[in-house]
């Protein structure tokens, strides 16, 4: 992949994209986060009680629940930049792909803690390779294998880049929890409509 990452271009069809489709996104993140932190309260028992059966349950619903919602939310944030209206029935689609999903989505944490581990910066080396693991699977018919293989080419010779761009994201977070906390609802689905476009630029294919 030859594409080049335009800082710019990145940041303004995120914000093009972010203006078109703010309430839906934002209306979903939100009402993700009610219903996962009322899951996550039946999932973990009183401080001095053991944990249950039904505890462990409802955690792995919890986890199921966020793999469905992130590989959901994705898609419509694919469907924004590609210039089309967001679609629930995403989350439907997407559904059929939760057993591929499902690894990726635990290992990779476990990677790049182990990479952070080793000094930090492996840990970030990892995280900026294997970034696109979410996206070629959701956007794919690909699994964890394959997933894996796509997000390390389409990254190959950019990782300053995506450093750069990565630091962009963060400094979004960072003002939106010194706006009260209250600007993350608007920072998460405009740097996840970065993270869409960005894989987007590196994917699509090249003139000869």
């Amino acid at each position: 992949m030859n594409a080049k990452i335009d800082f710019a271009e990145i940041s303004k069809a995120a914000w093009k994209g972010f203006k078109s489709q703010c309430w839906l996104l934002m209306g979903l993140l939100i009402g993700f986060t009610i219903v996962y932190s009322i899951l996550f309260l039946f999932a973990f028992p009183a401080k001095g009680e053991p944990m249950r059966i039904s505890g462990l349950i409802v955690g792995i619903i919890c986890v199921i629940f966020q793999c469905l919602f992130v590989m959901g939310y994705l898609k419509n944030c694919l469907q924004t930049v590609d210039g089309e209206e967001p679609q629930f029935s995403a989350y439907g689609q997407v559904s059929r792909k939760l057993l591929a999903f499902l690894p990726v989505f635990i290992l990779f944490p476990i990677v790049i803690t182990l990479g952070f581990a080793l000094f930090f910066f492996p840990g970030v080396y990892l995280l900026l390779r294997f970034q696109f693991l979410f996206a070629s699977v959701v956007d794919d018919e690909t699994g964890v294998i394959a997933s894996i293989k796509r997000s390390w080419n389409i990254t190959k010779g950019h990782t300053m880049q995506l450093f750069v761009l990565m630091l962009i994201q963060m400094a979004i977070f960072v003002v939106g929890m010194i706006v009260l906390g209250v600007g993350i609802i608007a920072a998460t689905p405009f740097t996840a409509l970065m993270y869409a476009y960005a894989y987007r630029k590196l994917t699509a294919p090249t003139s000869t």
